[in-house]
């Protein structure tokens, strides 16, 4: 029978061309293969140095253009100083060239990057190049050059520390183990729990576990032990412990920090307001959303006989109640801030402080820093001082009542609001000549 083309194809060059493009990619792939594999074997070996007929055997090349092969990549990497040349002809790598430490971030169980502030781009590891790896691992990484068709990529040499050790999740108890399956999106394996270690936990609940052991191959699920029982799982109060858990949020405060602000004085002496400046007879005011908890600033207002207006800014002094060195100070040094959830507040200082003593409640004398402006009624600004200061808040004003008193133009400190709010779009517009940039978002809100 006749071989006859298909017209379609009939005198195209690539057609023809195909089968030797096909094997061209094939060496390609061969030639990065072996790169791998040789970067793979001289960095296990560190400690050593080869020469070119030990490397032959070791890789049991038995034809010429191979062997070629092996002779040109080592040139090549001889050449950008990953790998050193001795007089005598043996080859080392060199540890400290195409060497990367960072940060493992997981994106599927497929693959991660690694996040190195030596590098502005991340760097691919596949999940079969990850040596046991989890997300948040400090990580030394072998780092494979780009090829044409793909980036940068690298493999785990060594974990220099791990990034965690505990996982919340829901427990799965059978009749001679359990596994913890985490709520981390980020964490792909279920940790396994020994009967011993299962510290009373039963099936079906939320508990927060620690890795005793990783894995030392793909084969294996890293071994843990439970530390904490928080409740079945899918309950309201479980699932926000379960939520503080995971993001190593504290429950409560140590009793050490609690006994501490148990010892704070509530009154202030006369001795201290001396040593600051006075505002208790100058109209004073708090203005936060109806549902606040506490109370961390506030606004004065005074008409000078001048004819210009003095507005302080006064925040909680916290400083003169939480001392350096102490408990409290370690404690909020390790909370950083308050977390507001959707049902409850983490407050940064125990509740004697944060909705007591450091709250700029009403009809309370509390101690504060401020900042002082006085200012022509036409927002040009005179004067301004920095200093600590007493203040007696005289109201507390929700968002919705302050707004409404601007919106009537009558109710209590009526004259104050409207002025400050006159002086606050005198200077908005003046930033807006100048280029500042307004960023509008939306407040979300939970109604349970």
């Amino acid at each position: 029978m006749k071989k006859t083309t298909s017209p379609r194809l009939k005198g195209r060059k690539d057609v023809k061309e195909a089968p030797q493009r096909l094997r061209k990619k094939r060496a390609n792939s061969a030639s990065q293969g072996l790169k791998y594999q040789l970067l793979d074997y001289l960095n296990q070996n560190a400690d050593k140095s080869f020469a070119f007929k030990q490397l032959i055997k070791k890789f049991a090349l038995k034809d010429k253009r191979t062997k070629i092969k092996l002779e040109e990549l080592l040139q090549e990497l001889v050449e950008k100083e990953t790998v050193t040349k001795y007089e005598n002809g043996n080859f080392q790598i060199n540890n400290e060239a195409n060497m990367a430490t960072g940060i493992i971030d997981f994106v599927n169980p497929r693959f991660a990057f690694l996040v190195s502030e030596a590098s502005e781009q991340d760097l691919y590891i596949d999940a079969e190049n990850l040596n046991g790896a989890f997300d948040g691992d400090m990580v030394k990484v072998q780092v494979y050059e780009a090829t044409r068709n793909k980036k940068p990529s690298g493999k785990v040499l060594e974990i220099l520390q791990r990034g965690k050790e505990t996982f919340v999740g829901k427990i799965e108890v059978l009749p001679r183990y359990a596994f913890v399956v985490p709520d981390s999106r980020k964490m792909f394996q279920d940790i396994f729990v020994a009967k011993e270690n299962l510290n009373q936990a039963k099936d079906g609940e939320k508990v927060v576990v620690k890795i005793t052991k990783y894995p030392e191959d793909a084969d294996e699920k890293p071994e843990g032990t439970v530390l904490r029982v928080l409740g079945k799982a899918g309950e309201h109060e479980t699932e926000m412990h379960a939520i503080m858990a995971e993001y190593g949020l504290p429950f409560a405060f140590p009793k050490e920090v609690e006994l501490e602000a148990d010892t704070l004085k509530t009154k202030i002496l006369q001795a201290e307001i001396k040593k600051r400046r006075d505002f208790r007879t100058i109209t004073t005011f708090t203005i936060d959303p109806e549902d606040a908890k506490d109370f961390d600033d506030a606004l004065s207002v005074q008409f000078l006989e001048n004819g210009n207006v003095e507005i302080g800014v006064h925040i909680a002094d916290v400083t003169h109640y939480v001392l350096p060195g102490t408990e409290l100070e370690n404690e909020a040094f390790k909370r950083a801030t308050s977390v507001y959830l959707v049902d409850r507040t983490i407050p940064m200082l125990p509740e004697k402080l944060s909705n007591g003593l450091c709250s700029l409640r009403p009809n309370e004398d509390k101690l504060t820093f401020s900042a002082v402006f006085e200012m022509e009624k036409s927002g040009k600004l005179v004067k301004e001082w920095f200093g600590r200061t007493v203040i007696h808040s005289a109201h507390r004003f929700s968002y919705e009542s302050a707004q409404e008193v601007l919106e009537k133009g009558e109710g209590i400190f009526a004259q104050e609001l409207l002025l400050l709010n006159d002086l606050a779009k005198k200077l908005r517009n003046e930033r807006t000549k100048k280029g500042a940039i307004s960023f509008e978002s939306v407040e979300v809100k939970f109604k349970l």
